[in-house]
């Protein structure tokens, strides 16, 4: 798939310019890059075809969720959402932050401080030689909503503290009734 130039923004490129990579590196000899929901022997709930995730997703959500891919910082209005309400996984609707857990950062992505119970899981990304002086072992913690296994982002130490920084076209927001 051809990434969109409107989203060259590649969460190796963002990881490159922000000087996060250098926060959140973690050794480990076993480390290797997983494709969204592609987990060895884990059984997803929801599982669909190429072409069904593309046509429900289209091409944005699918390079994100599907491939692994970083949307342009800013690009989603989610990232200074500030209403109370719920987010969910784009690709299943697992609930799987909450808007009381959202840190609001001039970033251009979602924060969260966590996730629900039980709703997402963690995956090695890496080594990848762009994020510069890093060991061939290094690796990103990656966030997968469990349901699916779609990609949502990572887990980052910004300002201090461990965030899930996730794309915004990832989630679907749903504002509580008023």
């Amino acid at each position: 798939m051809t990434q969109n130039a409107a989203h060259d923004l590649t969460r190796r490129g963002f990881f490159a310019s922000t000087g996060a990579a250098a926060l959140t590196v973690v050794s480990s000899p076993a480390s290797a890059s997983v494709a969204a929901g592609s987990a060895s022997d884990f059984q997803y709930e929801v599982v669909r075809t190429i072409d069904e995730w593309y046509t429900q997703l289209g091409e944005q959500s699918y390079a994100i969720m599907r491939e692994g891919f970083t949307e342009a910082r800013k690009s989603s209005p989610l990232w200074e959402e500030t209403r109370v309400g719920t987010y969910h996984c784009k690709g299943c609707d697992l609930h799987n932050y909450d808007a009381s857990f959202k840190v609001v950062l001039d970033k251009g992505w979602v924060f969260f401080e966590h996730a629900q119970s039980d709703s997402v899981l963690t995956a090695i990304d890496g080594p990848v030689p762009e994020y510069g002086a890093m060991a061939e072992d290094a690796a990103f913690t990656e966030v997968h909503c469990r349901r699916c296994g779609s990609h949502l982002g990572h887990l980052l130490i910004i300002d201090g503290a461990m965030l899930h920084c996730i794309n915004g076209a990832s989630l679907d927001f749903k504002p509580e009734a008023a």
